[in-house]
């Protein structure tokens, strides 16, 4: 390629640039937000500031009325018979892996394609995760590639239902009872979401939820939950996360400090009474988007969520597109003021903090290809048909650029 080429090309470039800058400015979208957390709040400031008031006059802070009544009424939700908060969905996977006594020389599956708290959660506790490659139609780990996986030591399975959409848990169970293995659900990003008309996270023998704010039910901090049917394994939970302790002073198991604040449960109780209109909100926004891709002629470019079904209940804790151009569509979308997200950019088999278990690039060639190809679309109830517009708008003029 010439130098005058080059030149022109950089120019163009820059006009592009300068041209998405400008669009910005006049529609007002500079200070679009990737997720508005203070449009939900406003919504629903006095019930929050309420509840808030009501664990300040009673000055109980750990524990207590709030959290027992929070865990009540989310196991009555997902039809739990038990649920136990604790500090975060990182610690409700290390209480469910602690509760079932796995640790050094034992075997985890699970997926690389995930938070790295999915895989950490088993090295915390001293056992090993084992990889497997993700479906590429859905992001979730491939349930027809674990059997290959299990070996004497493997103790569990780790499915995640990422984004908000249930793995395929039917084969995952049946290799579970196959093996006699347990199956720990990650729901961190799918609470309210449903496998065959069951919600994720009441069907494997645990299911581990998060509330950090960003979730489709967010406190204003830290929180996590576990739920489980088994009431031997429910009260183990609730040893583990207070040190062992039924009573004061008196350590029956070596637990650890895990525990969810009231403040958080008052909070999450409030929202917890929104969140089947929020779910509603998500999903028909991704609907939208799914319209505004076909109207824009976008489809040939850009894979998008596939459609919930009857099935597979989707709650759209991410809207994730996915496209060979990604990192020059991000950089286009921001200059334009549109803010996006990448979950994840890095497999978790790949990381550095992984690097002892000797895997390596090309292993896990969807879970790859995956993070070198996934955009997260702004996608919250209070976004607005025009935000949504010029969401899509944005991504048709970058393609426009390439034709």
């Amino acid at each position: 390629m010439s130098t005058t080429v080059r030149l022109e090309e950089s120019a163009l470039k820059k006009n592009q640039a300068e041209n998405s800058e400008r669009r910005a400015a006049a529609a007002g979208i500079a200070t679009f937000e990737f997720l508005d957390l203070k449009a939900q709040f406003a919504t629903i400031r006095g019930e929050v500031m309420k509840a808030i008031e009501g664990v300040m006059d009673s000055q109980h802070f750990i524990l207590g009325n709030e959290v027992r009544l929070f865990e009540e009424e989310v196991a009555v939700m997902l039809a739990a018979k038990h649920a136990v908060g604790c500090g975060s969905g990182s610690d409700a996977l290390v209480l469910a892996l602690m509760a079932l006594g796995i640790g050094s020389g034992d075997e985890v599956i699970t997926t690389p394609f995930s938070f790295v708290a999915t895989a950490g959660s088993i090295a915390r506790v001293g056992a090993k995760p084992v990889f497997v490659d993700i479906d590429a139609k859905n992001f979730n780990i491939d349930a027809n590639a674990i059997e290959a996986a299990i070996t004497a030591k493997t103790r569990a399975i780790l499915p995640v239902h990422l984004f908000g959409l249930s793995s395929d848990l039917d084969p995952i169970l049946r290799l579970a009872e196959k093996y006699e293995l347990a199956v720990i659900e990650d729901a961190a990003q799918a609470i309210g979401a449903r496998y065959k008309g069951r919600c994720v996270g009441t069907i494997g023998t645990f299911g581990c939820f998060s509330f950090f704010p960003s979730k489709n039910l967010g406190g204003a901090g830290d929180g996590g939950l576990v739920t489980t049917q088994d009431a031997t394994l429910a009260e183990k939970l609730r040893l583990l996360r207070v040190h062992g302790s039924r009573k004061k002073y008196h350590h029956e198991i070596l637990g650890t400090n895990s525990r969810l604040d009231a403040l958080q449960a008052a909070i999450l109780r409030v929202k917890r009474d929104h969140l089947e209109a929020w779910t509603k909100g998500r999903q028909e926004r991704a609907d939208r988007y799914r319209v505004l891709f076909e109207e824009k002629g976008l489809t040939q470019f850009v894979k998008v969520p596939a459609a919930p079904s009857s099935e597979f209940h989707h709650v759209y804790n991410q809207f994730s597109i996915r496209c060979r151009e990604r990192d020059e569509l991000r950089e286009f979308m921001r200059v334009s003021g549109i803010p996006t997200e990448i979950y994840y950019p890095l497999p978790l088999h790949v990381q550095p903090a992984f690097a002892y278990l000797e895997y390596r690039n090309g292993q896990f060639p969807e879970a790859e290809q995956a993070s070198a190809e996934v955009l997260a679309l702004p996608v919250y109830p209070e976004m607005t048909e025009a935000q949504q517009e010029s969401v899509v708008q944005s991504i048709s003029d970058f393609y426009a650029t390439k034709k």
